[in-house]
């Protein structure tokens, strides 16, 4: 059993469950290594918008479960959300015991303000073109679904695995420019509003930077996602660091439920459920 590390802050986003690209494995798997004080799922976690009722594999069914656990276990928990949820947006202020919906937190972290929130109000196609950006995330999932199948050859031959999503967007001036201009606008907000940290998604690109601007030092950060990075952000004892999944670190972690199927997995939910709202 690997040993569970305890964390300040959690921060996970752009998971995509319900998509063939999310590793929800995975993510279990740290799920289950780490026991973090508070949690921001900071957008994107289903993606509402491709969700398929003929795929929903038990994996991800089993990440919703946790989830539900930790609520149940009163863990301070903010769901951000994001554009793949954002029908979601219509609960904004829905509670259940610590676990809340919001568009955007403001937290203080050892006396400095963080602002967590999602990023797509930056992203121009999403306010005006909304069903170009669906296009492009129908397009993005087929091209995670076809490199996933190569990344099996790739592993079976002995060969290391390859993203190519991350390399069209690493080569793509176009897309280098618009990560640095979101990166900027954030910066800039997070200045104007004395905020010491700014906290994002969306873009699935992990990082942690500091920024100078003429009022004061924004550090930057982004969680990543669980489609191409397996990221997520930790903040302990005054300090943010990036987690990355490494999956030799969990080859004898025990998986729990492996045999049940999702009608019994909800049912459990529901009884779960049920318990927290009495």
């Amino acid at each position: 059993m690997t040993k569970v590390r305890p964390i300040d802050l959690l921060v996970i986003s752009d998971v995509h469950l319900g998509t063939y690209g999310c590793n929800a494995r995975e993510l279990l798997l740290y799920l289950k290594s780490i026991d973090p004080k508070i949690i921001i799922l900071n957008g994107d976690i289903i993606d509402i918008w491709q969700f398929k009722k003929r795929y929903w594999p038990k994996s991800h069914m089993k990440v919703i479960k946790y989830i539900l656990k930790w609520i149940t276990n009163g863990k301070e928990i903010y769901y951000v959300t994001g554009n793949h949820d954002e029908m979601l947006r219509k609960f904004k202020g829905f509670k259940m015991g610590k676990f809340v919906i919001v568009n955007k937190v403001i937290l203080n972290l050892d006396g400095q303000k963080a602002w967590f929130f999602h990023g797509d109000v930056f992203d121009v196609t999403m306010q005006y073109s909304k069903w170009i950006a669906k296009l492009g995330g129908v397009g993005y999932d087929f091209l995670i679904l076809i490199n996933s199948s190569i990344n099996f050859i790739l592993e079976k031959t002995g060969r290391n695995k390859m993203s190519f999503s991350k390399k069209i967007k690493n080569s793509v001036k176009g897309a280098v420019k618009y990560i640095n201009r979101f990166e900027k606008i954030a910066v800039e907000i997070a200045s104007s509003n004395n905020f010491k940290y700014v906290v994002c998604g969306h873009i699935h690109h992990p990082k942690i930077e500091k920024f100078k601007t003429v009022k004061n030092t924004v550090t930057y950060l982004n969680s990543g996602d669980w489609v191409e990075n397996l990221t997520a952000l930790e903040y302990n004892n005054t300090k943010w660091s990036i987690y990355k999944h490494d999956q030799s670190h969990f080859e004898k972690f025990e998986m729990i439920d492996e045999e049940k199927s999702n009608k019994e997995l909800f049912e459990e939910m529901m009884t779960e459920f049920n318990i927290l709202k009495k």
